[in-house]
């Protein structure tokens, strides 16, 4: 693997750290809130965006690049108005996540890296489905407003966590 990709690839991991802090926040926003349905989710996408940061240390580590952890900019914390807001603040940063990886492979074809192409395919479909996931969040939320907060709240209470970084 070229340095230059492996270089970006490593970027990303500490970005899904990032990511998985951004989430962990929100978690503990909707808790403080009393959602703790939505706090399930987004311990969810916590545990997920880790395990996108350990998939990708293990293609580095197989392909004889060493990650390096490095420090991230602080995350956003706590401070939100309601659960929309967190909804639509992570539909962007979800968006932002999409715009890396699809300049990662760019890149993997630039340089005929067709083992990362075959790994960041993965990523690209996963970001699809994240980018889904936040949508029709955003949208039941529009749609049940405060009076049906509590039901929805429950569904995504129900979510669990399933490691599909090792397919």
């Amino acid at each position: 693997m070229k340095k230059e990709l492996a270089d970006l690839i490593n970027n990303q991991v500490n970005f899904e750290i990032y990511s998985a802090h951004i989430y962990l926040n929100m978690a503990c926003y909707c808790g403080a809130e009393g959602l703790e349905g939505f706090r399930n989710w987004m311990n969810i996408q916590y545990q997920e965006e880790m395990s996108h940061a350990n998939k990708l240390i293990d293609y580095l580590l197989d392909n004889g690049y060493t990650p390096k952890i490095t420090n991230w900019e602080e995350s956003p914390g706590t401070d939100y108005t309601n659960i929309l807001e967190v909804a639509q603040i992570s539909l962007m940063h979800e968006k932002v996540v999409t715009e890396r990886f699809n300049y990662m492979m760019t890149k993997a074809h630039e340089l005929g890296d067709y083992a990362t192409i075959n790994l960041l395919n993965w990523f690209i479909d996963e970001q699809v489905e994240e980018e889904a996931s936040f949508e029709a969040m955003i949208q039941k939320i529009n749609m049940v407003k405060d009076a049906g907060l509590y039901l929805l709240d429950q569904e995504y209470g129900a979510r669990t966590f399933v490691d599909n970084t090792k397919e």
